[in-house]
């Protein structure tokens, strides 16, 4: 049986994702955020991972997540390479601080950058070759803008982009809206989705596809 990777996306760089290969199943929330970001927390949040890209409030709110199953939540916060249920995640020094982070299950791979605010250097730009899935931040400010976002895509070659960490209403967050990426991108109409699934057969095989996640 296939490995496969379901993403959800509460705003800012926080998702849910499961990862499943065969039996073995993992929930991972990546950068659960708090109140001061002025979005609402999600709630019922659950995971048997949360990986932390920045120590600050937008990124760091770990109480807003409960473990999934009898297990303690198993909280990675630093670079290094760790091992859940099946799913490999892999911590990596971003370039003007925190983490950025690799994740495997079964034959897919994804890289989630976090607060990235700066171009990746040669060490990270090796350690993310090779994924199916980006999760990039586009809108400027305090992270990648679009033209910084769309060099990144360029330099890794992704089979699918989620763009995040752009503006959406009630955020006390100063960003651009993510149709300045997709114009940077050359987009065009992506496919807008409120959950979305990676299998490996199924990705585009010669080119890079926009997925847009509905924040829930």
């Amino acid at each position: 049986m296939s490995a496969s990777i379901q993403f959800i996306w509460h705003g800012v760089s926080c998702f849910s994702i499961e990862a499943k290969n065969g039996d073995a199943v993992a929930n991972l929330v990546t950068d659960p955020f708090g109140i001061e970001s002025g979005l609402k927390v999600p709630r019922n949040l659950a995971a048997d991972v949360v990986a932390v890209s920045r120590d600050l409030p937008a990124y760091n709110n770990i109480d807003a997540v409960k473990a999934a199953g009898e297990k303690k939540l198993f909280i990675v916060k630093n670079p290094g390479e760790y091992e859940v249920g099946g799913l490999f995640v892999y911590g990596i020094d971003a370039p003007g601080g925190g983490v950025l982070y690799r994740f495997e299950v079964g034959d897919l791979s994804v890289a989630h950058l976090g607060g990235l605010a700066a171009g990746l250097d040669d060490a990270a730009r090796e350690l993310l070759e090779d994924i199916d899935v980006l999760l990039v931040p586009v809108g400027g400010e305090t992270v990648l803008n679009a033209k910084q976002a769309v060099e990144i895509v360029t330099a890794l070659s992704p089979r699918i982009v989620i763009p995040m960490h752009y503006a959406l209403p009630g955020s006390k967050q100063k960003h651009d809206p993510v149709e300045k990426f997709l114009k940077e991108m050359g987009a065009g109409s992506p496919e807008r989705v409120a959950k979305w699934k990676a299998v490996k057969k199924d990705l585009p095989a010669e080119e890079t596809k926009v997925v847009i996640l509905e924040n829930d």
